[in-house]
């Protein structure tokens, strides 16, 4: 693939954060945050964990929307005449699905980025205590 000189950066859960490898290296690229529709209605996120979310997202610049994720990001990279979408990495199935679609339309730029934790096994990424209770053990040193 060709690098991308006017992209759109696509922001999700699993990289928010100012260092999220999408927004440090396209940092004046327009970048886009989608409130996925399925998702919320799915997995019934509390209003806490929305809050949080919401308070994460005013710390980086990037435009927000509500709806179905791949539709947005492709009228709004339409919108900014964007060559193409760049994101980070996600081990999501969620995230791969709506890769595929992405990908169909526009091309499509994942980076990779160096794991927070080394682990191989499977997480549980619906609940942070329940991931939190499999990841401290590589993050915290025991006694």
């Amino acid at each position: 693939m060709t690098p991308l000189q006017n992209p759109l950066v696509w922001v999700h859960g699993d990289h928010l954060s100012p260092r999220n490898p999408a927004l440090v290296n396209y940092p004046q690229a327009p970048a886009l945050w989608v409130w996925d529709e399925q998702l919320l209605a799915d997995w019934q996120i509390s209003f806490k964990r929305l809050v949080f979310i919401y308070e994460c997202l005013l710390e980086l610049p990037v435009t927000i929307r509500r709806g179905d994720v791949a539709a947005e990001l492709l009228a709004f990279a339409r919108a900014q005449q964007a060559d193409g979408i760049v994101t980070a990495a996600s081990p999501s199935p969620r995230f791969q699905a709506i890769c595929a679609q992405l990908e169909a339309e526009l091309p499509l730029a994942i980076i990779v980025d160096e794991p927070f934790v080394p682990y191989d096994g499977d997480l549980e990424i619906k609940r942070f205590s329940r991931y939190w209770r499999q990841a401290k053990q590589h993050v915290v040193p025991t006694e």
